[in-house]
């Protein structure tokens, strides 16, 4: 079975037992910030991958970082993850909840290149325009990209929307070849 499949199982559960004892916010938060940590620590990402290092030592290191910062239920997570050798997949089970979460929230998330910094106003236009195509919530994340000459392309899953001046150059040219060959 592949990792991302994996992932997803224990995201469901996951998801269900907070829903069940109604700390989804705060094991949401919880996987925040265990995201943050992961990322940012090169050695935590290799102690987890490791096939060395024992089960009871991992779930110490576990204990001993996370204890008391976070919810039990996520604790609990953890050291079943190291029981089942699935601590490698961590990252890929946060994923894999956020996912999910937004899903369950009705959020869709809008990943926007743009060639220029969008002011506030411009981000709540794309937001409203996103919302009323997508009929859902949704969450935009800009990203510079000095490639583009102007404009922007934007993605929702698998939709492409490009509206960068190359693109709109391109179908200018191809409207007037249309146009000069039907002449």
């Amino acid at each position: 079975m592949s990792n991302m499949r994996i992932a997803n199982r224990y995201a469901e559960a996951f998801i269900t037992s907070a829903e069940e004892l109604n700390v989804l916010k705060n094991v949401s938060d919880d996987f925040t910030l265990l995201q943050r940590v992961v990322n940012e620590s090169k050695e935590l990402r290799q102690f987890l991958k490791s096939p060395i290092i024992r089960n009871e030592k991992k779930q110490q290191v576990f204990e001993a970082i996370f204890g008391k910062t976070v919810q039990p239920l996520t604790l609990r997570l953890l050291i079943l993850l190291t029981e089942k050798g699935r601590e490698d997949i961590l990252l890929k089970i946060i994923e894999a909840f956020f996912r999910l979460q937004d899903e369950k929230l009705g959020i869709v998330n809008v990943h926007v290149k743009s060639a220029a910094e969008l002011s506030a106003q411009q981000k709540i236009q794309l937001q409203q325009r996103f919302e009323a195509y997508s009929k859902k919530k949704v969450r935009i994340d800009v990203n510079l990209n000095p490639k583009l000459i102007g404009g922007f392309i934007a993605h929702i899953g698998d939709t492409m929307f490009d509206g960068s001046v190359k693109r709109q150059l391109e179908l200018l040219r191809k409207r007037f070849t249309e146009e000069s060959s039907a002449i």
